[in-house]
């Protein structure tokens, strides 16, 4: 019963993890990378649909973006669709395909950057947080339910709490690295 309680929450856990490090993929570093745009949505037959699934997205030098949309009918959306996101990048539309050049941060823009992406590890802690605090509520209820003993209970939340701190840790690491890449030069 603890141990199915303590997989339940490394499973939660690390898919917490796993959705800060692809929302952090998002944020502009300066360099090009499809994750930057490919979640972005778009218009597609009236249906609002991830970039990366109506268009492929390459990156030719290290400074630049191009969307090749697989419908050319779709290229006016997309550019739609950039110039309202909050990535203050504008689009160079050819006719065929879509060049978005990056370009350099300013260094107020990577402080904004660095501490939105501290708020961002901190929404991460509070997820993690809130699934050790459901999940010792179910420990609770076990114990009142006479399920488990009062002894498994505090070994399960001494456990819990150790899974825990495992995984804010990795989520402080996952957002040192991105906030050294956004400062970076």
């Amino acid at each position: 019963m603890v141990e199915g309680t303590l997989k339940e929450a490394e499973v939660r856990m690390t898919k917490a993890v796993e959705a800060l490090r692809a929302d952090l993929m998002s944020y502009r570093t300066g360099r090009a990378s499809p994750a930057l745009v490919e979640r972005l949505r778009v218009e597609y037959y009236g249906a609002p649909t991830p970039l990366n699934q109506v268009a492929a997205i390459s990156t030719p030098e290290p400074r630049l973006l191009v969307i090749r949309p697989w419908d050319p009918s779709v290229l006016g959306e997309i550019e739609k669709a950039i110039l309202k996101s909050d990535l203050g990048l504008t689009p160079s539309n050819d006719g065929t395909l879509i060049r978005l050049p990056i370009p350099k941060l300013t260094e107020e823009r990577r402080r904004e950057l660095s501490k939105a992406v501290g708020h961002r590890v901190e929404e991460g802690h509070i997820a993690v947080r809130n699934i050790r605090r459901d999940l010792q509520e179910d420990l609770r209820s076990f114990e009142k339910e006479k399920l488990i003993t009062e002894d498994d209970l505090e070994r399960g939340r001494d456990k819990l709490q150790a899974l825990h701190d495992k995984y804010i840790a990795t989520m402080d690491e996952v957002g040192k690295a991105k906030q050294q890449e956004v400062m970076e030069v």
